[in-house]
């Protein structure tokens, strides 16, 4: 099972002011969550737990998702921040 209440998120706000995670639609966000608030009760996953192991594999899809959306906003917020050229001109 995946250690999920330590998994980073990060949210941004849509335009009706409404905490979405970055890569996902408010929908996606909503099921997300409540799979991740389950995740206490899906202790282990065996034989005949179909059912947690769909909620699973959901959340791990929906994380992954994320995540991916998460870091190609990194890249792209570190590639339009100016790079420091460590030159200091003292004059």
């Amino acid at each position: 099972m995946t250690e999920r209440h330590n998994a980073p998120r990060r949210y941004f706000v849509d335009a009706q002011g409404k905490r979405v995670l970055i890569g996902l639609s408010l929908p996606e966000t909503a099921e997300f969550e409540a799979l991740d608030m389950t995740s206490g009760e899906m202790v282990q996953i065996g034989p005949g737990d179909g059912a947690a192991a769909v909620d699973e594999a959901r959340w791990l899809e929906l994380y992954s998702k994320h995540e991916g959306a998460w870091r190609a906003w990194i890249a792209q917020s570190q590639a339009a921040q100016p790079q420091d050229s460590g030159f200091v001109n003292y004059v």
